[in-house]
């Protein structure tokens, strides 16, 4: 695997790529990899000849009060994991590389990025789209993929890409999760051990909800429930909502729908979805 720090190298280990007329599969990360990433990979080399995965822990998407500082870091293990499952090449931009002195252009995608993590976090997903957009235009993948798990993100990539014709194919990739149901996410390293076990609330009571509304009950009071539930256990509620799976607005009948919650234990900010059949 080779391992590039400046985009005139990766420009040149790209270009070579390009010119075997080898197709780019991409999985762009913040790195303190897990299974979850790793299936990401997974995925990636099936669907391309060359496979480049990224690791840049994006300022741009942290909020004043959230955790840039503490974010794990984990680049020799990382760079381990990748190397064993093949990839291809790994992208290591400083911050100074992706974000040069003068560098002023942001990119805001309205409508899919505004409620939900949109208003619990506000900016994010514009440093979101932001970071991505300038990874296509310095990778060139001809497929990227994302994790299911950060669905809102997902949704957001799929409308920057449609918006600004980027001539890449968006796949999401399934959500990975423990034994006991809890979603992989580089944030559970925060969690002591009793509230690790507490955190599988989350997906149960999403569960619940999903198979209430299923059976046609009511899911307002389902998802009230939930919440309930989810306090009772110590969370504390950013959301816990039934939106369209497309526009993450109010859901709408005969369209897929997504049941997406938010909700933070022990200080640590956990996300989960799930589709509604």
């Amino acid at each position: 695997m080779q391992t590039v720090r400046q985009l005139s190298d990766l420009r040149d280990a790209v270009s070579g790529f390009r010119g075997a007329g080898e197709r780019i599969a991409f999985v762009p990360t913040m790195g303190a990899l897990h299974d979850g990433h790793m299936a990401l990979v997974a995925a990636a080399k099936l669907a391309g000849q060359r496979v480049v995965v990224s690791i840049f822990v994006n300022p741009k998407q942290f909020g004043p009060n959230e955790d840039l500082a503490k974010y794990p870091r984990k680049e020799q293990a990382d760079s381990r994991m990748l190397a064993d499952a093949g990839v291809d090449l790994l992208w290591v931009p400083p911050v100074e590389v992706m974000y040069p002195d003068g560098h002023s252009t942001n990119i805001s995608v309205s409508g899919v990025s505004e409620p939900l993590d949109g208003a619990a976090r506000p900016g994010h997903f514009d440093g979101v789209a932001t970071v991505v957009a300038k990874l296509f235009n310095q990778v060139k993948p001809d497929i990227v993929l994302f994790g299911e798990k950060d669905f809102q993100q997902l949704a957001v990539i799929r409308r920057m890409v449609a918006d600004l014709d980027f001539d890449i194919e968006v796949r999401g990739v399934p959500t990975q999760r423990d034994d006991d149901g809890l979603a992989l996410s580089s944030r559970n390293v925060y969690l002591p051990a009793e509230e690790r076990a507490a955190a599988v609330a989350l997906p149960r009571a999403l569960g619940v909800v999903a198979k209430a509304i299923e059976k046609g009950e009511d899911a307002e009071a389902a998802l009230a429930a939930a919440r309930a539930s989810l306090e009772a256990a110590g969370f504390e509620i950013d959301y816990v909502e039934l939106a369209d799976a497309e526009t993450l607005g109010a859901p709408v009948a005969d369209k897929p729908r997504r049941l997406l919650a938010a909700a933070r234990i022990a200080g640590t900010r956990l996300i989960d979805n799930i589709a509604i059949d």
